[in-house]
């Protein structure tokens, strides 16, 4: 499989700051790739570097098997999304998406041709003669997005595209990027801190906490098998039980990660783990509650996901919470 970007031990810092800390990274074609992380916690400055906005202190990076050190920006085979969308106001729609292609040289007929197809891509065909301030925020998105695509770029950088959104449009927008991305083939590169639009849309994603990858895997790898209490709090919620705990279940004297939906309220079957406790809270969040158990063993509380049709018990009522031993993941640290 071809490799679409590589960072190999890249750094990046700013005085005495280490934004990007010795990042070891590969890419494939074609994949829709996720770095995931709060701010300042290196990803935005890594899309940075592949955009070539910045330069590594140390390292190296390749996009396609060509070195990008000291590329320009406009030199490489990569477009960028922004957050803000950074939009001319004083152009209309069309030529504002066929910008990139004049700056090439690019004829006018074959510039407004191109034009017309990537917002037709982007479910947008007909508004090429308006302006940006006519638009909603989710067209303004995607004409963003056509502007990028109509320079056909091998890789493709989202910096934060949904965070202006509000939560039903960014959903719909997370459908249509992933559809659209899949459509054409080309690599995506998504930075965000919305572990819900990581885990939706990426084939694989980093997590990324002080300027290194905390973990590299698959959606579905991050979130069940966390390697680092990090990881496990930042991607989702979830419960870490400490080595005393996992020590009085039978269990290998290691901090654990549990997931809260991993865990029901009912009397343990088929050689399920157990544990007694007292509700100590419980809120509704629609179609769960999140229940809230002390346990007594450690001063640990563990979260419990019940779907809210079966209601919660009342706060101070003895419960017992069992769950698989598979559902709970030793982590490297905590």
């Amino acid at each position: 499989m071809t490799t679409a970007v590589l960072f190999d031990n890249v750094s990046r810092h700013f005085g005495a700051i280490r934004a990007v800390d010795r990042v070891n990274l590969a890419i494939a074609e074609g994949e829709f790739f996720a770095m995931l992380g709060p701010s300042g916690s290196g990803k935005t400055t890594c899309l940075r570097l592949l955009a070539g906005f910045e330069q590594p202190t140390g390292g190296h990076i390749e996009i396609f098997g060509e070195t990008a050190e000291g590329v320009p920006p406009y030199r490489r085979s990569v477009n960028t999304v922004f957050q803000d969308y950074a939009l001319f106001p004083h152009l209309s729609i069309l030529e504002n998406v066929a910008y990139g292609l004049m700056v090439k040289g690019i004829g006018r007929e074959e510039r407004r041709k191109a034009a017309e197809d990537a917002l037709a891509m982007v479910k947008l065909p007909g508004y090429g003669g308006r302006r940006p301030g006519q638009l909603s925020g989710g067209q303004r998105q995607r004409v963003a997005l056509a502007r990028a695509l109509v320079n056909k770029p091998k890789v493709l950088l989202l910096d934060e595209p949904l965070g202006a959104l509000d939560l039903k449009l960014r959903e719909q927008m997370q459908e249509e990027l992933k559809s659209l991305q899949k459509s054409l083939g080309i690599t995506f590169v998504f930075v965000t801190h919305d572990q819900g639009e990581a885990l939706s849309m990426a084939d694989r994603l980093a997590v990324f906490n002080d300027g290194r990858i905390q973990q590299l895997g698959t959606p579905e790898e991050v979130y069940n098998r966390p390697r680092t209490r990090f990881v496990a709090d930042f991607v989702g919620s979830s419960n870490v039980l400490s080595a005393k705990l996992c020590q009085a279940l039978g269990l290998n004297a290691a901090f654990a990660s549990l997931r809260p939906e991993a865990v029901a309220i009912a009397p343990p079957m088929n050689g399920a783990l157990s544990l007694s406790g007292t509700v100590a809270s419980h809120s509704f969040l629609g179609a769960t509650n999140r229940i809230v158990v002390d346990v007594g063993v450690d001063g640990a509380r563990i979260a419990v996901a019940s779907p809210a049709a079966r209601g919660a018990p009342a706060i101070g009522s003895p419960v017992t919470l069992s769950f698989a031993a598979h559902d709970l993941h030793p982590m490297e640290d905590a």
